[in-house]
């Protein structure tokens, strides 16, 4: 497939094939989802995002499936089951992107949360599960736990306890949701951007600008779903109301802090994670209020300073400091609204309503929740819209066909080759660099990142995508001057590969 056509065909569906059914505005994984129930329930649909598919919230989590074990404690129990039962579907439908993940949560005398209470907390963890986790909970003494964790303070630790969840790659679930939405006939466009909407005889007639092109053009449809994170209350006429809570994750060498499973530390009452990552550990994340502009957010100083310190804490023989940091990354959970207590206190509970005929807002909810978020809007609109109600096979269906699952994809960075590129120039949707290192390699985040790797990528994206010198050169710039700052990433010369 030639690098334009896969964008070709999509604008020429969106703007011939109409009215749709259904247009879906935001390519983060909760429009991914809602585009392929849709789709294989047989609507008409069409979607369309303003940045690249997944570029905001979608690939800047934590990358976690999870139920969400602190929730218990702020008894929120429906959101927990809701959230451990999806889980363990995802793992069903995209195994290669959800790795169970044992978690190691210490406990210390006189801090925080009672050992006693931490082993009731990860029993009842499992029976949310409905009995079946991952692996089983259990318990470990100090010493035990000192023997999984050496680097781990010794002083007044009682034991630890171990839970499941899993990683997944955030960015790559998207993409594959994404080209499941499309083999079952949605026509998808990143870089569009919805600027006007109007409704009359019972139709949406939606103007978007083509970013690749400069040029407008409209498509009509049925119903719309203002699926757009952190920017859902800036859409008219959405009735979202949006607390926006930022978090900062960091990546540094696993020769630093070599951990065998993911460890869970505390601060105050937040939960902070070490989650080992191919030859990498991520550390995260913060959880404090944002009012800038979404497309704005990045890692402070103040922000790097919080992590390290509460890592420190709890392996304080580490040392780590600043100049350990590989890459870092910024992003925004869109909180439904409530102004009381810290962004930690409230709900991850999502939100559909639908302020006008035909349109539909979609906010709130977690990552691992994505899958039943979609089917619940889909439904919805399928009653408002009269359609038959089709089942929903998103939860039995694979994700992927075996055919389609490609070495390019995972949830480790993939392998450096001019063949990885292509490929997601030419099927998945990469117009610009940022969205090859970024999104849909990790390249960026594993250490990856210097200026002759980055050159030899927009190389390889060039003869694919046509650019001339100075183009090729203009995409380095670009991709150097937004994407790094925007992410807080570190230029390493000495150290890429």
């Amino acid at each position: 497939m030639e690098a334009n056509s896969q964008r070709q065909a999509a604008l020429s569906r969106l703007t011939t094939e109409t009215p749709l059914d259904l247009l879906v505005v935001g390519g983060g994984i909760v429009g991914a989802g809602v585009a392929r129930d849709a789709a294989m329930r047989g609507l008409r649909v069409g979607l369309i995002d303003q940045q690249d598919f997944a570029a905001g919230t979608s690939s800047r989590s934590s990358r976690l499936l999870h139920g969400g074990l602190r929730y218990l404690e702020q008894g929120h129990v429906g959101l927990v089951r809701e959230a451990s039962v999806e889980k363990k579907v995802i793992h069903q439908i995209a195994p290669h992107l959800a790795e169970p993940l044992g978690f190691i949560f210490p406990c210390y005398r006189g801090e925080g949360r009672p050992l006693w209470q931490l082993r009731i907390g990860v029993k009842l963890y499992d029976l949310l599960c409905g009995g079946r986790n991952f692996a089983p909970s259990r318990g470990f003494t100090a010493a035990e736990t000192r023997a999984m964790l050496p680097a781990l303070r010794a002083a007044r630790l009682a034991g630890s306890v171990r839970y499941y969840d899993a990683l997944t790659n955030d960015a790559r679930l998207v993409l594959d949701t994404l080209r499941s939405a499309e083999r079952h006939g949605a026509a998808l466009l990143n870089y569009a951007r919805l600027v006007e909407t109007s409704r009359k005889a019972g139709e949406w007639s939606c103007v978007v600008v083509d970013s690749a092109s400069g040029g407008r053009f409209t498509v009509r449809a049925r119903a719309v779903v203002n699926a757009t994170g952190p920017w859902a209350d800036r859409l008219q006429p959405s009735a979202v109301r949006l607390r926006l809570s930022k978090g900062i994750h960091l990546v540094i060498d696993r020769a630093r802090l070599p951990v065998p499973s993911a460890v869970v530390i505390t601060e105050g009452k937040r939960l902070l994670f070490v989650l080992p990552w191919d030859e990498r550990v991520i550390l995260g994340t913060t959880d404090t209020d944002y009012t800038g502009a979404p497309e704005d957010v990045a890692v402070e100083p103040a922000d790097v300073a919080y992590v390290l310190r509460a890592v420190n804490d709890f392996f304080p023989s580490v040392r780590l400091a600043e100049d350990d940091i590989v890459s870092s990354w910024a992003g925004l959970r869109p909180l439904i609204a409530n102004p009381d207590g810290t962004p930690s206190d409230i709900s991850r509970e999502h939100e559909i309503k639908s302020p006008e005929p035909g349109w539909w807002d979609i906010a709130g909810g977690k990552l691992t929740t994505y899958r039943l978020m979609s089917e619940q809007t889909v439904d919805a609109i399928m009653r408002q819209l009269g359609v038959s109600a089709a089942d929903c096979r998103t939860a039995a269906e694979p994700l992927l066909l075996a055919e389609e699952i490609t070495p390019f994809s995972g949830i480790e960075p993939a392998p450096f080759t001019r063949e990885a590129v292509l490929h997601y120039v030419t099927r998945e949707w990469a117009l610009h660099l940022g969205d090859v290192m970024l999104r849909r390699s990790g390249w960026h985040y594993a250490r990856r990142y210097s200026p002759e790797t980055v050159a030899q990528v927009a190389a390889w994206m060039a003869c694919p995508l046509g650019w001339t010198s100075k183009e090729t050169e203009a995409e380095i710039a670009a991709y150097t001057a937004r994407e790094c700052a925007g992410t807080g990433a570190r230029e390493s010369t000495a150290n890429s590969g």
